[in-house]
Parts: structure tokens; C-alpha cells; sequence
């Protein structure tokens, strides 16, 4: 493609070039009151959740979700895109604001060696984001295992609860991947180290903490969900509550500063808030109610991201996020590239660590049209749910002129925009076509949204409706387990609650080896949790794993300080 340039320099040294600009000035050119933020060195900065009432009065900007087609394992740039889209609404002249979740430092030492952009269209300061930034997930995995703590203590002082041993079913979280605890034996020893017991290790993103954090309105709210927790039941089959144990209150100390927003920038000095980081299967996987509501009023658009596919992060983002924020999405953005397409065709098995095959690298425009029912199955989600689609094509150097258009076309008469970007090379220059669809979509397609169901319809009706109408499933296969689950739930109270489906995203189904839009297949529910104080119930569909593993060579491995003390291998 004209002006693609194959050869960058490492994320980290565009990073460093970037020339950042004072974030008094950033938040002040956002309709933020400087002197409200409170400063975490030069380039990093908390906006207090107080902005949220302060900004109210202020115009709304256009809310939209970037999400995507289902990934490969490689991903297909999705944050990268949101941040290079945010980067050419400012070239086109539309003020904008990027709403990210914050990096997992497990995945960051795992395989991806840095989150949150990539090329010239990164959030920055680099270092400072992929490692502990202002503490939020180090404040989330103490208030955890505080509870964690106060639980095995409740069992070691008596236990006047009656809480059954067997029954709990709260783990402790860290923030590294280490399989190896993820099924464990705690108190061992003698009779003063604690009773012992079988338990578990998540990593911190999928700590039920994290999502609470992600879905709080505020300090009040996120404490009052924080006491909602149950953490386990008693002999008689009675929740049990982190406010039943008096945990509640010291969490919520914990996480006092957690709850603020934090306010970083793009390499082109474009507002971006991290905040919060749900795991994307298990959970919400998308960036915090709280950020969102202060960055409606601080632009024309406000960008934000849902982890995963349309199927996955989009779908929640709709039924259970904006539940809970009161906030109306415009529009969806779904970044698609050549490659998701070309293995959606079933053709080619795409590797993480390895090179692409090189058949998948040469032009074959039928390769991208046997896998393009994957993308206009998910802007069927998208519509679905009466907001606007837009196709982002994620261009990488490989691809050919002909497949590109190729997309274009599916895209065209499957209702949707569509615009190339180019941002990773040209950073928001290679994205002001993107950003232009984007604004035709706004002013153009009738919004009408509204979640896939009501609060007050029964749990299985609510499965049932997310696997035939967003997965395309002809039906739900119910374990024995999962019916009792639901029923015990429903009579717990907990009937009005949302779902939030966990599932593979490598599929639109549960299996992750069928590929593009299957069909004639069925959803098996083989488990049904609770997360009350998060305010959902989970379906597990599948084996998941909350508890990452590290590959034979981590990133780990490369990531160092150099002679003069620099971070070095972050990519």
C-alpha cells in the first residue's frame, strides 16, 4: 500500500521518541479541571471519580465500542486500532477520547512483552503502563486475598458461620501466569498454620474484584458491591458474604485510590483513561463504568474497547456493561484482518511464536471469501443490537490490494462502513479514513439500541437467547449441574441478574476449532456461577482457565535493565 512502510523501529524506541505533552495541558484541552488530577510522576495522572458529577452538565460525545471479528490466537490489533482511530478523529478535527482497559503484567512477562498499542500508535509512557502504573492491580490483589485471608481465618477461629470447607469458592489472585498454582493445598503444618483444605490460584484480572472495580459508579456503589460478594455457602446451603465476615469495609480502604481513572495519552497526544482490567473470558473484559462516564463529556467521540470478539467483549459490553453505566452505545467498531479472515476459511492453522504459513501470505482473494462469513456474522451482532457497524481493516505489509478490497466489498453489502487503516506504520494519518467512516455512521444510521433481554426474563431464557441469537447456536444443552445451579440461584434472589457467557474466543460456538459462522451445532452449559457482588451470573461453557501458564520462552526472558538502568525488551 502507498506510503506502508515494512521497517519501524521497536515499539519501545517510538515510544521514548514519542514528544509528550504536560497532562495539565491534556486534561485542561478535555474540559478537565487541571488542578483536579493528581499527578503520578511527569506523564501518568489519577482523575478523581468526582469529574464524573462535575462533567454531567457538559455535551455527551458519541459512545463507541472497538471490538472485532473472532480473533486468531495472534489477535488482530484491536487496541492498536482504537488508539490509531483515536489519532485520526484528532487529524479530522474531532475531539476524542480513548477509554482502555489496563495491562495484565502477567501476559506482559508472558507472550505478549506489552499491551495497549503498537508502532505509532501507542499509549504512553510505555514502561509506565505494562508495569504496576499507578498500583490498581496490585490494590485489587490485596483487597482479594484480604478476603481470602479473613476467610481461612472465620474457619481457624470456629467457624461460627457454619461455612462448609467444601463449599467455598473464593481463590486467591496474582498477577503473574504461573499454572502451577492453580489448584492447590493451603494450611499444611501444624494445627496453628490454619485449617487445611483444597484452593485455587486466578490470576488478578479475573478476580471478581477487578470486574467490581470495572462496574463501580463510584465509591459508595463499588463498596456496597464489594460487601455483596459471596464467597462461598454454609452446611444448610446459605450464601455467604465478604460482608457477613466484615471483610468488606477493609477491602474498599484498599481500594480507594483503585477507583479513580488514570489519565494517560496517546504518542499523539490524544486523552486515553486505563482503568480496571477484566479477564475477557470469564468476565466483562471491558474498561471501567467510571472512566467511561467521565469520558462521555470530554470530546465528540469517546472510544472504548471490549476484549475479544463482537461475540464475546461487544456482547457484554451491551448487556451487561451499559446496564450498568446507563450509558447508550452509537456505534461499534470491528477490526478485521486478511489473516482472521484467510483462517476462518479452515485452510491454515495459525501458530502464537510462529511464522504464518507461507501459503497464508500469498494473494488468494478466495481464501478471504470462504472465511468471510465470520465477518458478517458479527456485523449481524453489531445491528443486532441497534447500533452502527464499522469495519476496521487492520492493514499489515503482507496483505494484497485484492483481498483488502475483497473485505471492502463484504463489508459494503453487509451493511456495514469500512475503511483501510494503516495506523501501526502512519499512526492517526494512516487511520483518517477509518475515522472518517466512522463519523459517516454516526450521522448517518438510525440508532435504536437496546440489550438482547429483559432483567426480569428467567436465567435459561437469557443463555438461550445470547447462543442463538449472537452465537448462531440451535439451542443449549443444559448439564444437570448447570439446571440445579440456576434454579438455586433464581431462589437466592439472583433471577434478575445478566449473564455473562464464558467461552473460548477463538470460535463463535464453544468449540475452538469451529471455524467462520457454524451451524447445526448446540451450546453445552456444563456450569453456572455466581458473582453477585460483581452483579452477574457466569456460564461456563467449556474448560477455562483463569490462571494463565508461561510458554517455553516467556518474554520474561528478554525483558531487562540495561548498562544505564532503561527498561529494555518491552515490545
Amino acid at each position: 500500500m502507498k506510503g506502508f512502510r515494512v521497517t519501524l523501529p521497536s515499539d519501545l524506541e517510538i515510544a521514548r521518541a514519542a514528544e509528550l505533552r504536560p497532562l495539565t495541558e491534556i486534561a485542561a484541552a478535555a474540559g478537565l479541571d487541571p488542578e483536579a488530577i493528581i499527578p503520578y510522576g511527569h506523564h501518568v495522572a489519577k482523575v478523581p471519580t468526582a469529574a464524573v458529577t462535575e462533567e454531567a452538565a457538559r455535551e455527551r460525545a458519541k459512545y463507541v465500542v472497538v471490538t472485532a471479528v473472532t480473533p486468531t490466537p495472534l489477535g488482530e490489533g484491536k487496541t492498536t486500532t482504537a488508539v490509531g482511530l483515536a489519532q485520526g478523529l484528532q487529524k479530522i478535527g474531532t475531539r476524542a477520547t480513548l477509554a482502555l482497559r489496563q495491562p495484565s503484567m502477567g501476559p506482559t512477562f508472558g507472550i505478549k512483552g506489552g499491551a495497549a498499542g503498537g508502532g505509532y500508535s501507542q499509549v504512553v509512557p510505555m514502561e509506565d503502563l505494562n508495569l504496576h502504573l499507578t498500583g490498581d492491580f496490585h490494590a485489587v490483589t490485596a483487597a482479594h486475598n484480604l478476603l481470602a485471608a479473613m476467610i481461612d481465618n472465620h474457619l481457624h477461629h470456629g467457624n461460627e458461620l457454619g461455612i462448609d470447607p467444601r463449599a467455598i469458592s473464593w481463590p486467591r489472585v496474582l498477577d503473574v501466569n504461573d499454572r502451577s498454582l492453580r489448584n492447590v493445598v493451603i494450611g499444611l503444618g501444624a494445627r496453628g498454620d490454619g485449617v487445611t483444605r483444597q484452593s485455587s490460584f486466578d490470576i488478578t484480572s479475573a478476580s471478581e474484584v477487578m470486574v467490581i472495580l470495572s462496574l463501580a459508579s463510584d465509591l459508595t456503589d463499588l463498596r456496597e458491591r464489594l460487601g455483596r460478594i459471596v464467597i462461598g455457602y454454609t452446611y444448610d446451603g446459605k450464601p455467604v458474604t465478604a460482608e457477613d465476615l466484615k471483610a468488606a469495609g477493609s477491602m474498599a480502604v484498599i481500594l480507594r485510590q483503585a477507583i479513580d481513572p488514570n489519565l494517560l495519552q496517546t504518542t499523539e497526544n490524544t486523552p486515553v483513561l486505563i482503568h480496571a482490567g477484566p479477564f475477557g473470558n470469564i468476565a466483562t473484559g471491558n474498561s471501567s463504568v467510571v472512566a467511561d462516564r467521565i469520558g462521555i463529556h470530554m470530546g465528540e467521540v469517546l472510544l472504548t474497547e471490549a476484549g475479544f470478539g463482537a461475540d464475546m467483549g461487544a456482547e457484554r459490553f451491551f448487556n451487561v456493561k451499559c446496564r450498568a453505566s446507563g450509558l447508550a452505545p452509537d456505534a461499534a467498531v470491528l477490526v478485521v484482518t486478511v489473516r482472521a479472515l484467510k483462517t476462518h476459511s479452515g485452510r491454515f492453522s495459525v501458530v502464537p511464536g510462529k511464522p504464518l504459513p507461507e501459503e497464508m501470505l500469498a494473494e488468494n482473494v478466495e481464501d478471504v471469501r470462504a472465511g468471510a462469513a465470520n465477518l458478517v456474522k458479527h456485523i449481524d451482532i453489531v445491528r443486532s443490537f441497534g447500533v452502527a457497524p464499522v469495519v476496521a481493516i487492520n492493514v499489515f505489509p503482507t496483505d494484497h490490494d485484492s483481498e483488502l478490497a475483497e473485505i471492502e466489498a463484504i463489508a459494503r453489502e453487509a451493511g456495514a462502513e469500512v475503511a483501510r487503516s494503516t495506523h501501526v506504520a502512519d499512526g492517526g494519518a494512516g487511520a483518517v479514513e477509518l475515522a472518517r467512516a466512522l463519523m459517516t455512521a454516526l450521522k448517518t444510521f438510525e440508532v435504536d439500541f437496546a440489550p438482547l433481554y429483559r432483567d426480569d426474563e428467567p436465567l435459561e431464557t437469557k443463555i438461550e437467547k445470547i447462543a442463538t441469537s449472537v452465537y448462531g447456536a440451535d439451542g443449549v444443552d443444559f448439564a444437570p449441574a448447570a439446571r440445579r445451579e440456576l434454579a438455586k440461584f433464581t431462589e437466592l434472589g439472583y433471577g434478575d441478574l445478566p449473564i455473562v457467557m464464558a467461552k473460548t474466543h477463538l470460535s463463535l460456538s464453544a468449540d475452538p476449532k469451529l471455524l467462520g459462522a457454524p451451524t447445526g451445532w448446540r451450546l453445552p452449559v456444563r456450569q453456572v456461577r455466581l458473582a453477585a457482588g460483581a452483579g452477574y451470573i457466569y456460564a461456563i461453557c467449556g474448560d477455562m482457565r483463569t490462571m494463565p501458564g508461561l510458554s517455553s520462552h516467556p518474554a520474561a526472558e528478554r525483558i531487562d535493565l540495561d548498562s544505564e538502568g532503561n527498561i529494555v525488551g518491552l515490545s
